[in-house]
C-alpha cells in the first residue's frame, strides 16, 4: 500500500505540475531543464572516472597479499540440472585457496537435486541444501537459507549459469577490505552476444551499465549489486537483517540497505563474471520486468529512509536521486505528449507545441545512443564505425524494451495485487537450441 500510495502521489503531483505549468510557461523548458541536469551529471562522473584514472596511474593501488577470507560461494539453483554441473566445474578452478561452494536446490521439479548431490560427493568443499517444496520462494529466502549453513567471512553469489576466469576472487577481494565497504559487484558479461540481434543487444545493455557502474564508483556513489558476481562481507549482511524475502530483486534491495546503513559498495572493473543471454524476447521481457519492477519498487519503498538516512553518505543519496530520473523521465514524456495533445483537439494551443515535444523526445534518444557508443568504445574496443551501428541498435532495443515497461510496471502498482512472480531466467536455452539442431541433422541423415 505503501509503494501504491507513493507511486500515485508522484504521478498525480507530476500531472499536476505539467498542467499548471503548460499554462503559464512553455514546458518544453522543464524537460530541456531535466535533460540538461542529467547532461550535467555525466560529464560530472566521466570527469570524475578520468581524474582516478591519473591518479591511479600516478600513485598504483597497493594491494594487501594477506587479506584473503574466507568465502562461501553461493549458487541457488532451480531447475538447473542442464548447466550446473559445467558451473560448479568452472567455479572450482579458481586459484583462491580459502572457498567452499554451497548449492541449493530450491523446489526444483526436474533432476537438480540428484545432479549436485552426485557433485559434492566428488568434492570435499561442496555442500548441498535441499529446500522443502514447501519453502518460502525466492532467492532471497534461498540465500538466507544458505546463511545458516556458510561458514565464510564472505559470501559470494552466482547464478547457476556462471562462469568465470581462474583469477576472479583474487581480483575481486581486495576491494573488500576497507572497513566501510560493504559489498563489492564484478563486471557482468553476456557469454554468447554473437549468438543473435537480441544477445549482442544485452551484452551492449550490460557493457553501458559497466560504464554507469564505473563512474558511480569513481566517486563512492551508490554502485548497485547485480546478484550474479557479487561479493558481500557476512558483517554488512548481518547488520542489514540478510536479504528481503519481501523482494523478487534481491540485489537492488540489498544494495540499497546497504547504502542506508552506511555501508559502501565498489566495482571491479577486472573481475568478469559470463553469464548466458537470453535468445528469445518474450523471456527476455518477463526478466526485464522482473527487473525493473524491482527497481521502481524498492525507490518507493525505501524513498523515505534514503532522505533522511544518517547513515548513508551525501555522495551515494546525490547519486541515487539523479538515477532515479531515468524512470521520471519516461512518464514526465508521457504526459507532456498526452496534455499537449489534449490542448490541441481543444484547440488550446498550437500544433508546433507537439512537435517540440516529440523533437525532444529525439534527444533523449540521442543522448541513449551517444551513452552506448560511448561505452563501447572504451570497454569492448569496437571500431568506431561498428560501435556506432551497436550503439543505433542498442537504443532501439532500449526503446522497445524498456519505455513500454516502465509505463506497464507504474499500472500494475497503482492497479494490481503486489505479488512474488520472479518471472525465472531459463537458462542452459543454448545448449538445448544447439542440441535440437544437431538431432535435425542426424534425422536428415
Amino acid at each position: 500500500m505503501k509503494e501504491r500510495i507513493v507511486l500515485f502521489t508522484i504521478i498525480f503531483g507530476l500531472g499536476v505540475f505539467i498542467y499548471i505549468f503548460q499554462s503559464y510557461f512553455n514546458t518544453l523548458w522543464g524537460l530541456a531543464f531535466l535533460c540538461t541536469a542529467m547532461t550535467i551529471y555525466v560529464l560530472f562522473m566521466n570527469l570524475a572516472y578520468k581524474l582516478k584514472k591519473r591518479q591511479l596511474q600516478k600513485h598504483p593501488k597497493i594491494i594487501n597479499q594477506d587479506f584473503k577470507p574466507f568465502v562461501s560461494v553461493m549458487i541457488p539453483c532451480h531447475n538447473e540440472e542442464s548447466v550446473i554441473e559445467h558451473t560448479v566445474a568452472n567455479i572450482l578452478g579458481m586459484d583462491y585457496e580459502n572457498f567452499e561452494v554451497i548449492l541449493i536446490d530450491d523446489r526444483s521439479t526436474d533432476n537438480t537435486a540428484e545432479v549436485i548431490k552426485k557433485i559434492s560427493e566428488k568434492f570435499d568443499n561442496v555442500t548441498v541444501l535441499i529446500r522443502d517444496k514447501d519453502a518460502f520462494p525466492g532467492k532471497s529466502a534461498v540465500l538466507n537459507d544458505a546463511m545458516e549453513i556458510a561458514k565464510g567471512e564472505a559470501i559470494l553469489v552466482f547464478d547457476a549459469d556462471a562462469t568465470v576466469d581462474a583469477n576472479f576472487l583474487s581480483k575481486l577481494v581486495p576491494e573488500l577490505e576497507p572497513k566501510d565497504v560493504g559489498a563489492v559487484q564484478a563486471r557482468k558479461v553476456i557469454r554468447n552476444k554473437n549468438y543473435n540481434l537480441l544477445t549482442r543487444c544485452q551484452n551492449n545493455e550490460y557493457t553501458m551499465d559497466t560504464h554507469f557502474q564505473v563512474t558511480r564508483d569513481c566517486v563512492k556513489g551508490a554502485v548497485e549489486l547485480r546478484g550474479n558476481g557479487e561479493l558481500i562481507k557476512r558483517e554488512a549482511i548481518e547488520d542489514i537483517g540478510g536479504w528481503n524475502n519481501f523482494t523478487i530483486t534481491d540485489d537492488l534491495d540489498m544494495s540499497t540497505r546497504l547504502h542506508i546503513k552506511g555501508w559502501d559498495i565498489r566495482f571491479c572493473l577486472d573481475a568478469i563474471v559470463y553469464e548466458e543471454g537470453i535468445i528469445y524476447i518474450w523471456p527476455l521481457y518477463r526478466q526485464r520486468r522482473r527487473w525493473l519492477e524491482g527497481t521502481i519498487r524498492r525507490y518507493l519503498e525505501y524513498f523515505d529512509q534514503v532522505l533522511f538516512s544518517k547513515k548513508m553518505s551525501l555522495r551515494a543519496s546525490l547519486d541515487m536521486t539523479a538515477y532515479v530520473s531515468e524512470f521520471i523521465m519516461p512518464g514526465w514524456f508521457i504526459m507532456e505528449i498526452l496534455i499537449r495533445l489534449f490542448k490541441i483537439l481543444a484547440k488550446d494551443a498550437p500544433t508546433q507545441t507537439l512537435y517540440s515535444s516529440i523533437v525532444l523526445g529525439g534527444l533523449i534518444g540521442l543522448g541513449f545512443f551517444l551513452a552506448a557508443r560511448y561505452a563501447l568504445r572504451r570497454y569492448d574496443n569496437i571500431p568506431r564505425l561498428d560501435a556506432m551501428f551497436e550503439a543505433l541498435q542498442t537504443t532501439v532495443y532500449l526503446f522497445i524494451i524498456w519505455f513500454p515497461l516502465v509505463l506497464f510496471i507504474a499500472f500494475k502498482i497503482l492497479f494490481c495485487k503486489k505479488d512474488m512472480n520472479w518471472g525465472k531466467t531459463a537458462h542452459g536455452l543454448v545448449m538445448e537450441e544447439q542440441a535440437n539442431i544437431e538431432e535435425e541433422k542426424l534425422q536428415k541423415i
